[in-house]
């Protein structure tokens, strides 16, 4: 597959629109000193983040009677040790880390 100038102008625009979004808000804020109770209520986006995508994925509506939920057992194998990960640890690197490891295998396996 050939790969023009083009293609590569877009992928480094996409990749430049997805990185800036995520990196600038760290880069503004490194040096500020914020009060306590917004670093107290920043603490819980994690948590927040996490149960959002474990919800998402692991309870999805039957197509048959949209109103009964369906448990989704591949992400429920997947957040048993990510959540545990996330519990003792209490660092999202290793939890988002144990995560993915976790869903490549058994994504692999199932």
């Amino acid at each position: 597959m050939k790969v023009d100038f083009t293609v590569f102008l877009i992928i480094l625009g996409c990749a430049l629109v997805t990185f800036i979004p995520r990196i600038l808000p760290f880069v503004a804020i490194r040096k500020l000193k914020l009060p306590v109770a917004i670093v107290k209520w920043l603490a819980y986006i994690p948590v927040c983040l996490l149960t959002a995508l474990i919800v998402q994925g692991a309870i999805q509506p039957i197509e048959s009677v949209p109103a009964l939920p369906a448990v989704n057992w591949v992400y429920i194998i997947i957040t048993i040790p990510t959540l545990v990960t996330a519990l003792k640890t209490r660092s999202l690197l290793l939890t988002v880390l144990v995560g993915i490891v976790t869903a490549a295998l058994v994504r692999l396996v199932v």
